[in-house]
């Protein structure tokens, strides 16, 4: 007798072994018409898995959370069916399923082409509606390495070689086609439904290495429905209007240049943008007493060797040696150096909570093909900050914290946000008594604040667990950005301590913590959140002056030197150009607000307000302009 317990808390009793599509008729013919695969005691299996003990049993349809990644790894197989078919000289390597979707490795002498997908995705759909089935096989190893040979498929028998011996070779046979895989898979390709689409093709490496052979990878996107394909290429197409790379170019706000490989080269728009989100960090933090600091850029390896991040980071960071042969690193992080600061002099109880800030210049080594426009530099500024307290002030700082966070967040125009907690990797500093203890705190403090978290296991940084939050922009993408860590090793390691109540020497605990993060990769999904359409108080150019004819020049000046003595950030177009042109330019830079004054506004004192996306315009008193935009202008901070 096999029991089979149902996610509602029901029991199914079989008198064998039961298969997943079985069990699923069994439950009724609309799931068995449904099913894709079968969740046993967590792990997910072939339809045809026979369940031959007292098992946990979910049935896997579209609707399931392990749907996506199933039908991905499908469609990826499907993929390498169909090139194989139209281009049969083609070695297949391997095709996982990725977040958005899935990619397969081919070795081809003749490269891809746009129009080739066009014509694989039409093969895919025929393979789909052939409803081809799915089987898979276990063979004997080295009857696969053999069988892999014959084929021609060289790639396939050299991985099944660095297998190790008792491994379990299983293949997957789809229609006439085969391929080597761990699985799961669906019961036939009809399964996968139409929701996929190839998107395009870049150059690989086998193995990942570069110095193997050089492969084509054909990336696609998959859904479980039509809608879901649409909405994901909609957003693909917002992404790519969006893209901060295109509109830093277009709004003149920075470049990049082999000469300084991943250090940004930021231009009067963009450093005023930068400088718009830099004031309003500092303002907050200052009302939030924070102490602000400026550390050293060259610290001596003795000090990251005291912090262990001179073993666990070394490769990444960038050094140099001195006349008297010292090895001096370029800091890639704030916080060893926050640590001397505090151990200067003598610190009491009565001095903590201690919030100290840097804005923080930091270098990290990055590899050259991992570096993307703002996203991804080797150069880049931190709102960093580190709360030196006691174990019993955790809880409430990480309340405080959590606030200030959501509320700037807010400010920046972003509402929603996630939380993940991330508990310790595999290497890390410290005891697991210490790591027990800091989990412990963790998550007691971020349950105090009332914050739902999932949990993220093992991404924890070495020294200690952390919160990791999650922003949602305008078009539905995440980005990680903020972070609160928990720290019981770095104050031992670098000997901090505070006198507490009882005038003995106690070690503080260290929480670092960052709400926006590097300000580099910040204001990259700050263009694409607003795609470059900043609110007025960010906008690094608020307000266009725009004479329509020459002699209105004179009064364009007056306006400009109006809006300037009120503090906001204007420029004026005195070009020979028509105002429809100007308009225009203006408008494609982004320019939020654009004061167009012709001769009727100079003798009456006025301006004509046209607002970036709309083709009204607002007639105002100079005077009434200059409040009324100087009062949108103004920051959420008051800075």
């Amino acid at each position: 007798m096999v029991a089979i317990n149902l996610p509602d808390g029901s029991r199914r009793d079989f008198e064998a072994a039961v298969s997943g599509a079985e069990i699923a008729a069994a439950i009724g013919p609309r799931l068995a018409k449904d099913a894709l695969a079968l969740k046993a005691d967590g792990t997910v299996k072939d339809l045809a898995f026979l369940v031959e003990q007292d098992t946990t049993v979910e049935i896997v349809t579209t609707k399931h959370e392990d749907s996506l990644e199933l039908l991905r790894h499908d469609c990826a197989h499907v993929l390498a069916e169909a090139v194989q078919e139209l281009y049969p000289e083609t070695q297949v390597t391997f095709g996982p399923a990725t977040e958005n979707g899935f990619f397969y490795d081919f070795a081809r002498k003749e490269p891809f082409t746009t129009e080739d997908l066009e014509v694989i995705e039409k093969r895919m759909h025929e393979i789909v509606d052939r409803d081809e089935a799915i089987t898979r096989e276990v063979w004997d190893r080295d009857d696969a390495i053999r069988l892999f040979m014959e084929m021609g498929e060289k790639y396939k028998a050299e991985h099944i070689e660095t297998l190790p011996r008792d491994a379990e070779i299983s293949i997957y046979r789809q229609g006439n086609w085969l391929d080597l895989c761990t699985g799961p898979h669906l019961p036939s390709t009809g399964k996968l439904g139409h929701a996929f689409k190839l998107l395009r093709v870049s150059g690989a490496y086998w193995r990942g290495d570069s110095k193997n052979e050089q492969l084509q990878r054909i990336y696609g996107t998959c859904w479980a429905s039509e809608k879901q394909l649409k909405a994901y290429l909609h957003m693909m197409e917002e992404a790519e209007k969006r893209d901060h790379r295109r509109l830093g170019k277009e709004m003149n706000l920075f470049h990049l240049q082999e000469e300084a490989v991943g250090s940004v080269f930021w231009h009067p728009k963009g450093w005023e943008l930068y400088r718009a989100v830099e004031r309003y960090i500092r303002a907050r933090l200052e009302a939030a007493d924070y102490v602000e600091v400026k550390t050293p850029q060259l610290i001596d390896r003795s000090l990251w060797e005291a912090s262990g991040h001179w073993e666990k980071f070394r490769e990444h960071m960038f050094t140099a040696v001195s006349d008297d042969d010292r090895v001096l690193a370029v800091k890639p992080m704030n916080c060893p150096a926050h640590v001397q600061i505090f151990r200067q002099g003598q610190t009491s109880y009565r001095d903590l909570p201690l919030r100290m800030a840097e804005f923080g210049n930091c270098h990290r080594n990055e590899p050259s093909g991992a570096l993307h426009g703002l996203m991804r530099v080797r150069a880049f500024t931190q709102d960093d900050a580190h709360i030196f307290c006691t174990e019993d002030q955790i809880n409430s700082e990480t309340v405080i914290f959590c606030e200030l966070l959501s509320s700037i967040y807010k400010d920046l125009g972003f509402e929603d946000f996630v939380v993940k907690f991330s508990d310790r990797p595999d290497v890390r500093a410290g005891t697991d008594e210490t790591w027990d203890k800091a989990e412990t705190a963790l998550k007691e403090a971020v349950e105090k604040t009332g914050i739902e978290y999932s949990l993220n296991p093992g991404e924890g940084a070495f020294y200690g667990p952390k919160l990791e939050f999650v922003l949602r922009d305008a078009i539905g993408r995440d980005w990680q950005c903020g972070t609160l860590q928990v720290d019981f090793v770095l104050p031992e390691r670098l000997d901090a301590t505070y006198i507490g109540e009882d005038d003995k020497r106690h070690r503080p605990v260290m929480l670092h913590r960052a709400i926006i993060g590097s300000f580099e990769r910040f204001l990259a999904i700050l263009i694409e959140h607003f795609g470059g359409r900043f609110p007025l108080w960010l906008a690094p150019v608020q307000v266009a002056v725009a004479p329509i004819t020459s002699d209105a020049d004179d009064y364009g000046r007056k306006v400009q030197a109006a809006l300037k003595s009120a503090g906001l950030r204007t420029e004026i177009d005195l070009r020979n150009e028509k105002i429809n042109y100007k308009i225009r330019e203006h408008s494609l830079a982004k320019v939020p607000v654009i004061a167009v004054v012709g001769r009727r506004e100079a003798e009456e004192g006025k301006v004509a307000l046209r607002r970036l996306g709309s083709k009204e315009q607002q007639i105002l008193s100079l005077e009434d302009a200059v409040a009324l935009l100087g009062e949108e202008a103004t920051s959420p901070s008051g800075a």
